[in-house]
């Protein structure tokens, strides 16, 4: 089994978590860790079984052992960073939000492309088991008139936020907020099911700095209407839901890892199609990545699923008069 080496950017908790996930795969070889901080870059390295740490991104693109980098920094960070190392011929898996603007990722797919590499947005709901049977079950439900997709979750940082503390999730400058971080999963989500709706319209809710902690996007086709729903500030309880004139199709758990969907018939029938234990569901847009390199999938489909997005998220923005230093050029 031929082995592909890895090299991550970002010591968090979310790269942890990818490489909890990647030891499901065996073809997956750890190679290096990158942090600006060179001790932070080698204790991740060490604990995680890295030969090698790097606090120079010019040095870790140069190092021919590494053949794909998963990238999980701010969102400001990801367009010098992706086009640096797709320069260097590296594979990347970039943490969502891919870029900071449709400019910004259209310039790093275009580049993939003419160097025929793999640039794959890290979106777990395009790749997760429980989402695919929701795709292979929407016939059932007939005509699908309305959508409600919901990610509302409380940010463990938003207390100390209020303080007077200042995060990089919830700062304009790093291209970041409610939409950037998690609206995004909501708006995958809308993308793949239903499409690219015709028009949209958005609110939010603004915090200090010009940020914003919660939003709704109405979406507008022209035989169905959808909301997207997100927060970094309140949470909910509701599930997130399909209605056709047949039933209505509802899933839980978060929207960016489906672990129970079920069918709630018109006549009252209700019949569920899929259930999980709650699992580190990174390790399927892994899997997916790591066919993409050898040739065994197209990454095509999503690409443009991920260009759509940041073409919506950049109006929901204007919308709501939420800019980033990024959309000057």
């Amino acid at each position: 089994m031929r082995k592909t080496g890895f090299a991550t950017i970002g010591t968090s908790k979310i790269t942890e978590k990818f490489l909890q996930a990647a030891k499901e795969y065996p073809e997956f070889q750890y190679v290096a860790a990158y942090s600006r901080d060179m001790k932070k870059a080698e204790k991740f390295a060490g604990i995680h079984g890295a030969e090698k740490a790097y606090n120079s991104l010019d040095m870790l693109s140069a190092d021919p052992e590494v053949e794909a980098v998963y990238v999980a920094t701010p969102n400001h960070m990801h367009y010098e960073q992706v086009m640096k190392l797709l320069n260097a011929g590296k594979h990347v898996l970039c943490e969502k939000s891919l870029a900071s603007n449709h400019r910004e990722a259209e310039e790093m797919f275009q580049l993939a492309y003419e160097k025929k590499l793999v640039l794959l947005e890290a979106m777990r709901t395009a790749f997760d088991p429980g989402m695919e049977v929701i795709k292979k079950s929407l016939n059932r439900i007939g005509e699908i008139r309305k959508a409600t997709f919901i990610y509302c979750q409380y940010s463990s940082r938003y207390d100390s936020f209020k303080e007077g503390k200042e995060h990089n999730i919830f700062s304009r400058e790093c291209s970041a907020g409610a939409l950037m971080d998690i609206g995004v999963y909501s708006i995958h989500t809308l993308l793949d099911l239903l499409g690219k709706p015709d028009t949209i319209c958005g609110f939010s809710v603004k915090l200090r700095g010009e940020i914003d902690g919660a939003g709704t996007i109405l979406a507008k086709y022209p035989d169905k209407i959808a909301e997207v729903s997100y927060s970094k500030i309140t949470d909910s309880l509701l599930p997130n839901e399909i209605q056709g004139e047949k039933g209505v199709l509802q899933f839980w758990g978060n929207i960016n890892s489906p672990e129970n969907v079920k069918i709630i018939f018109r006549d009252g029938k209700e019949e569920t199609l899929y259930h999980r234990e709650t699992e580190n569901a990174m390790k399927y847009e892994l899997e997916h990545f790591l066919k993409m390199i050898d040739g065994k999938e197209s990454a095509v489909r999503h690409t443009q699923r991920s260009l759509n997005a940041l073409e919506l998220m950049d109006e929901m923005r204007k919308q709501c008069g939420i800019s980033f230093p990024a959309d000057i050029k």
